[in-house]
This record gives structure tokens, C-alpha cells and sequence, in this order.
């Protein structure tokens, strides 16, 4: 137990907002301050050498004072550490000055690996040193999943995302930028295991959601449950869209088929209650004036003809009966 509470205190630092010098102030104590040793120096041509190292000293006092300014953006945040040690986060934009030995640390800086004509390797890291609070766009790739009936799907998700917390980000994971891409991909893989692709059982009352049918739903969860797995980055997750959803190459033909074969059905089952419909009335507008007298057998050779001629997919070609009907 002692061992997870001295881990959890390790991984999570706690956030301390310094509060710096003016920048502009501290430039300006820095170019006095040489000038001054500049003098000194010159007076030591009449007075002897202790001048000279004199003002030497103090000039290299104040220029590596020129280490400790520092330029913060808006919507940028700057974590320092001080030999090794957690020294404190900068917020607030502007000039500020700090202390000069302090470094900026942000491990989110993109690392290149170049080589040059022999094959040596070298590693160029791009990018600032600030941690932007800036929302950010993560465009995840499209990857092959299976829903929950075992269908291969490909589906791809874009995610509104910033940094909440600069000082955990730093130093709770090693890259945040790569974290949150790896637990993006993992977020994506296990929410659409438990949907299937669509309703193939179409029952009747049953609403069941699907990855097509409820794409805003599972999105919502697919935010929910990345937001658990990066808190602890000190990222904030704002929104998770689905921009792309389709079923594998391999069975991308035979579910077109099906989703064919599902709309002739629909379409016929239309047609069918419509034609019937139209049969009933019209033996009842029969019936009701009198316009002729059929008995059972001419009344089903006559449905039977009308059904013919109101589902089938060609035009009926008439055929006139000059003689009796009996």
C-alpha cells in the first residue's frame, strides 16, 4: 500500500503557478549591470589588474542573467525545472524573468531521426519548448475492427482535445502527444466491439444501437471513456467525432447485397399491401353499384389478374375478350 501511495505521489506532481519578475525591468537591471562592469574594466587600466577581474566577474554575472528571460504566449504555459527538480509552471503571457539556471521541460516536442550519407543517425527535436493550451485536433487513422458479430469494419474518429493540466502532462507520461494517440486507438478498438455494424435481426419493437443508427451516441461514450484514460495526462478530452464507417473489403460486396435484397424486400412488401388494398376496393366499389355480379371463382380469377398486373415490374399488355366472360 505504501509502495502505490509513494507511486501516485511520484507520477502526479502537484501544480505550483510561479509568479516571476517583469522581463522588461530585469533586461534593463541586465544592460546596466554590463555597462557598469564595462566601466569598471576601463578603470582598471589606471588602477591595476583587480579592476579588470572585478568588472569581468560582474559581467558574467549579468549576461547569464539573459538565460532567465523568458517569453510566454497567450494560450501557452511554461514548466520549469531546476537541477532535476519540479520548480514551478508560468501561465501568464508575457516577459517574465526566472531564475537563469532553470530549464524549460516539455517531452512533447516531435523528434525527427535524419541520417546523413555515411548512415549515422542523428535525432533533431522540433518544435517549442512551451506547452500549448491551445484545442487541438487528433485525426485518427482509419483501422479494421470487428463489431460484436465478429464483422470486419473500418472506422476512423477525429478528437477535440487540449492540455488541462501543463505540469501533469510533462510529468506524468512520456509523450503526451503519443499517449493520447495510443489511447485513442485503444478507445476506438474496444467501444466498437460491443455494437454491431448494423440491425441484421430486425426485430420488430427492438431498438438496438447500432454503429451506423446511433454514430452520435457512441461517439458521446467513445468521449467518455477516453476522458478516464487521459485525466491522468492532465488532458482535457472536448469532443470525439466518427468520420469514417464501412464494412471491410472482404465483405463489403455480399452486405451491399443484403442491404439490396433488404430494399426490394421493403419496396415489394409496399407494392403487395398497396395492390391488395386496391383490389378490395375495387371488388366493393363493384358489389356496391351494382355494376356487375361475379361469383366466387370469377371474383378470385379477377384478384388474381389485378394483382398480376399491379405487382408485376412490366407493363400489363391488355387482352380484349369478345366473347361471353362464362
Amino acid at each position: 500500500m505504501e509502495e502505490k501511495m509513494e507511486m501516485k505521489m511520484n507520477t502526479n506532481v502537484e501544480e505550483r503557478e510561479i509568479r516571476p519578475f517583469p522581463g522588461i525591468l530585469m533586461l534593463l537591471v541586465i544592460i546596466v549591470g554590463i555597462l557598469f562592469s564595462l566601466l569598471v574594466c576601463l578603470t582598471g587600466i589606471f588602477l591595476g589588474p583587480i579592476p579588470v577581474i572585478l568588472g569581468v566577474l560582474i559581467c558574467i554575472f549579468f549576461c547569464i542573467g539573459f538565460g532567465g528571460l523568458k517569453v510566454v504566449n497567450p494560450n501557452e504555459a511554461l514548466v520549469l525545472t531546476l537541477f532535476g527538480k519540479y520548480h514551478g509552471t508560468i501561465k501568464k503571457a508575457g516577459y517574465h524573468f526566472v531564475n537563469p539556471f532553470s530549464t524549460a521541460f516539455n517531452p512533447g516536442m516531435e523528434k525527427i531521426v535524419t541520417r546523413d550519407a555515411s548512415g549515422n543517425a542523428y535525432v533533431r527535436t522540433v518544435g517549442s519548448k512551451k506547452v500549448s493550451t491551445k484545442v487541438c485536433t487528433l485525426n485518427n487513422e482509419k483501422q479494421k475492427v470487428n463489431d460484436v458479430l465478429g464483422n470486419p469494419i473500418i472506422i476512423g474518429a477525429v478528437v477535440i482535445w487540449r492540455v488541462q493540466n501543463p505540469t501533469q502532462a510533462v510529468f506524468a507520461v512520456e509523450n503526451y502527444n503519443d499517449y493520447l494517440s495510443i489511447q485513442c486507438d485503444s478507445t476506438i478498438r474496444n467501444i466498437a466491439r460491443l455494437y454491431p455494424y448494423d440491425d441484421l435481426q430486425e426485430e420488430d419493437g427492438v431498438e438496438e444501437k447500432t454503429l451506423r443508427g446511433s454514430s452520435q451516441e457512441i461517439a458521446e461514450r467513445m468521449k467518455t471513456e477516453l476522458q478516464d484514460r487521459v485525466s491522468g495526462a492532465g488532458l482535457e478530452i472536448l469532443e470525439v467525432r466518427i468520420t469514417h464507417l464501412s464494412y471491410s473489403e472482404e465483405i463489403a460486396a455480399a452486405m451491399l447485397q443484403r442491404q439490396q435484397a433488404v430494399a426490394v424486400i421493403a419496396a415489394r412488401q409496399k407494392i403487395v399491401e398497396g395492390a391488395v388494398s386496391m383490389v378490395k376496393m375495387a371488388i366493393d366499389q363493384l358489389d356496391a353499384d351494382g355494376v356487375v355480379i361475379l361469383d366466387d371463382e370469377r371474383k378470385a380469377a379477377m384478384v388474381s389478374n389485378l394483382l398480376v398486373v399491379l405487382c408485376g415490374n412490366k407493363e400489363a399488355q391488355p387482352i380484349v375478350n369478345s366473347g361471353t366472360i362464362y
